[in-house]
């Protein structure tokens, strides 16, 4: 069996003349036969990596070998190869034919790959006992649990006997007693020698696997007092993409905030977004929403800094409701700000008739929005 690396991969998405980057130089082995998870919440980039390795996305660079195939070179007929018989994809909203029974379901990429009538439906019905719906193989999609569809897609997937099979979300959709089926079931496709992958934000799952990938790091825990920091001229503090928990509040000095910008033909660009004064809190979006950093921070002049830890930073807030009030305050306002740069982001695209406009303008990237100033 082959294993899986992942090396340096980046995978980015352009929005007019800016890029956002789910995935940023990940790197990763996976020994084979395993159950590898991958662990974090909605837009982590969890989906994406599944379909790089799946051979449906194009990374923006970095490889991607699973044994002796570098799937990030593929194309053509031996791309389409490698989704046939290398990889199993089970899709999140299972996306089962309605209008087909179970057993037809299965059969699909078997008819695909020019089986016979006699051999295809042998093998459908194997898979269907292994998975434990004998007896509802002649029910179409809509007359089948939850729980029961999925495990109509887990068949699907191994249809065609792939080693490696990639599993997006597959508990998302199902009650505490559908996921017990499903988690056992995954968990024996592991040991029976094939690779699977599975992204979910579903904790539960952690000690089933072999390995587990971070797709977004945890932070501290702990309750270390806040410390002060100063920065001369020009001295960064945070980049754009970096993971980060820290909350920082500008004691003297300022604070640039600038997005890199990517505009064809002349690579990347700042742009700056604002400058955060004295009294200004900022860094806590990507605290409360689990975000990477989504700016370039530094100083204006000579600054000075404190910077907060999550347990202070709550242990502050439950002592000091002044403190708790002008936090609230300052952040309402970065929201109001927010909103009316989406208003008029959508006004400005009505009027042009230019479609859908960048995420990055349209208030989708809350953390470096700069503050109200007092």
């Amino acid at each position: 069996m082959p294993e899986l690396i992942i090396d340096d991969l980046v995978v980015e998405f352009r929005s007019g003349d800016y890029a956002v980057r789910p995935i940023d130089h990940l790197h990763a082995a996976v020994p084979e036969g395993s159950l590898v998870l991958l662990l974090g919440p909605s837009g982590c980039g969890k989906t994406t990596l599944l379909s790089a390795l799946g051979g449906i996305l194009t990374a923006t660079s970095g490889t991607i070998r699973y044994g002796d195939v570098e799937i990030t070179k593929l194309s053509g007929s031996q791309l389409t190869a490698y989704r046939r018989s290398t990889v199993g994809i089970v899709f999140q909203a299972f996306n089962l034919v309605p209008s087909l029974t179970a057993l037809d379901n299965v059969m699909v990429p078997l008819r695909t790959a020019s089986q016979k009538g006699p051999q295809r439906r042998a093998r459908a019905d194997e898979l269907l006992a292994m998975v434990g719906l004998t007896d509802r193989a002649h029910h179409k999609p809509g007359d089948l649990s939850g729980g029961q569809q999925q495990r109509v897609a887990i068949a699907r997937a191994l249809a065609l006997e792939p080693s490696l099979i990639l599993a997006d979300e597959p508990t998302a959709h199902l009650d505490f007693v559908q996921v017990e089926e499903v988690l056992k079931l995954i968990r024996s496709l592991a040991s029976a020698g094939r690779t699977l992958v599975v992204s979910t934000h579903d904790e539960r799952m952690v000690p089933l696997a072999d390995q587990v990938i971070e797709m977004v790091p945890k932070f501290r825990d702990d309750h270390r007092d806040p410390v002060t920091v100063s920065l001369t001229v020009g001295e960064s503090l945070f980049t754009q993409g970096e993971a980060s928990d820290l909350v920082y509040l500008v004691e003297s000095g300022e604070i640039a905030i600038l997005r890199v910008r990517v505009t064809v033909g002349q690579g990347d660009q700042e742009v700056t977004l604002g400058v955060i004064e004295r009294g200004d809190f900022f860094g806590e979006m990507a605290l409360l929403e689990a975000l990477p950093r989504s700016a370039n921070a530094y100083a204006v002049g000579e600054t000075r800094l404190v910077v907060i830890e999550p347990g202070a930073l709550l242990l502050r807030i439950r002592r000091d409701p002044t403190f708790a009030i002008e936090m609230l305050h300052q952040l309402s306002g970065r929201l109001r700000q927010s909103n009316t740069s989406h208003l008029a982001a959508l006004e400005h695209t009505k009027a042009s008739g230019t479609g859908t406009p960048p995420v990055w303008e349209i208030g989708l990237d809350r953390q470096s929005s700069p503050f109200d100033a007092d």
